[in-house]
């Protein structure tokens, strides 16, 4: 295979993996849990810091197995039962006993949570304390990047300098376009591939619990009743985006189901596997061509979303489901051009919508991105497309480093706007 190839693969695995709970106070959870660990006994006492945009996404999302919302029960969870070893899926063990002993250290005034001013948008710092002795994680770069242990102020491990890429430097240096991936994602060996159809099982039984069950805003159980009253058609786009959205109300709900995240975040792993896999039964795709689809789908999205900071203002759903349409396009037996025609529509519908946390909310930005791409992908079998206009440009990859140049350089104030209003 080649070793470019085989670099995509890397990728993949390293940021396309199962997460139990929204990322940012999971972060908090598995710092917290690895604490304990260096302190070889049950905190009693937490000091936790995090940045800006970690703070932003964790103010609104209930973390799962707890019932409760925010950073304080996330990291305090994390110390009392939390497993260091499992990464993303730290809090997947915990039991209620773990929760109220959680909650009984923050209603002591035990857990501190303060926002520090970090160039990094993925930090979290925790301190445990306990038995005279004092442990320090420090997580930076991505969700579960260790930099630094410490006990008593020694340091116990420290991340080699340049050993692990962070998430948003992930394709530096690697030769990737959206035509190399379109071109692996339809030439690679089927078993080079076939671990991503693990995202369509895990996301499949998440957007199941949230059409079962009342989580967050019940935007898909609202349009499944819909549906049932005759007010919606059960067509394509509504079961999209009705599927795709109950997931995220299950996820930022609290369910106790992993999903397989994208980059960072569930909703968008969310986003770039449930769309994919309706169309896929809509043409009736095998196995093979649905892996194929989904491997698109998945890099694709973490290639354009390389060319901006990992959490940001601008939400990521947009360029997920723009991801997404190119890999309906090509499920429904579109040309390569028109795959691009996809992402090009889908950026241009979609690409204002902001980022302001995690929250019930996002099951309803997850419905918009997803509905977009639906109608950008049978745009783009049409060969209509948006070109030249706006932020769009004449070529995919000129539009997706105008997206980067966008988020980079001219939203970082309104990030500051927004985290502002939510912390007033």
């Amino acid at each position: 295979m080649k070793a470019q190839w085989q670099q995509y693969i890397q990728i993949i695995h390293q940021v396309v993996k199962p997460a139990l709970g929204c990322t940012e106070p999971i972060a908090a959870a598995y710092a917290a849990a690895l604490a304990r660990q260096e302190l070889g006994c049950q905190p009693d006492r937490l000091e936790i810091q995090v940045s800006d945009n970690l703070y932003k996404n964790s103010m609104g999302v209930f973390v799962p197995g707890t019932g409760k919302i925010g950073l304080a029960i996330a990291a305090a969870a994390g110390a009392i039962g939390g497993d260091g070893d499992a990464g993303l899926e730290v809090l997947a063990k915990i039991s209620s006993e773990d929760v109220l002993a959680a909650q009984r250290l923050i209603d002591a005034g035990q857990v501190s949570v303060k926002r520090t001013q970090t160039e990094e948008f993925i930090y979290c710092e925790v301190t445990a304390y306990g038995n005279g002795n004092r442990a320090r994680v420090v997580v930076s770069g991505g969700h579960t990047m260790v930099v630094l242990k410490e006990f008593n102020g020694l340091a116990t491990y420290t991340l080699a300098q340049g050993s692990a890429p962070a998430t948003g430097a992930i394709c530096d240096g690697v030769d990737i376009s959206i035509a190399s991936i379109y071109q692996f994602a339809t030439q690679v060996p089927f078993e080079q591939i076939a671990f991503i159809l693990q995202a369509s099982e895990l996301n499949g039984l998440l957007s199941a619990e949230g059409m079962n069950n009342p989580y967050g805003l019940e935007v898909g159980r609202t349009m499944q009743k819909a549906m049932d009253d005759g007010l919606l058609s059960d067509d394509l786009l509504n079961r999209i985006v009705m599927q795709t959205a109950a997931a995220s109300d299950a996820r930022m709900g609290g369910a106790t189901l992993p999903a397989m995240s994208n980059f960072g975040s569930g909703n968008q792993g969310i986003a770039a596997t449930i769309p994919v896999v309706i169309t896929a039964k809509r043409y009736q795709a095998d196995d093979k061509q649905l892996a194929r689809a989904l491997i698109m789908s998945h890099l694709g999205a973490i290639y354009i979303k390389s060319h901006y900071p990992p959490l940001s203002a601008f939400c990521g759903n947009s360029v997920t489901s723009a991801a997404a349409a190119m890999a309906m396009v090509y499920l429904a037996g579109g040309s390569f051009e028109q795959s691009c025609f996809a992402i090009q529509n889908v950026i241009s519908d979609s690409s204002g919508m902001v980022c302001d946390g995690a929250k019930a909310s996002c099951a309803m930005k997850v419905s918009t991105s997803s509905c977009a791409a639906v109608r950008s992908f049978l745009m783009a079998l049409n060969s209509q497309v948006v070109q030249g206009q706006g932020i769009i440009a004449i070529n995919v990859e000129q539009t997706i480093k105008n997206i980067g140049k966008m988020v980079t350089t001219g939203m970082p104030s309104t990030d500051s706007a927004i985290i502002d209003i939510m912390s007033a």
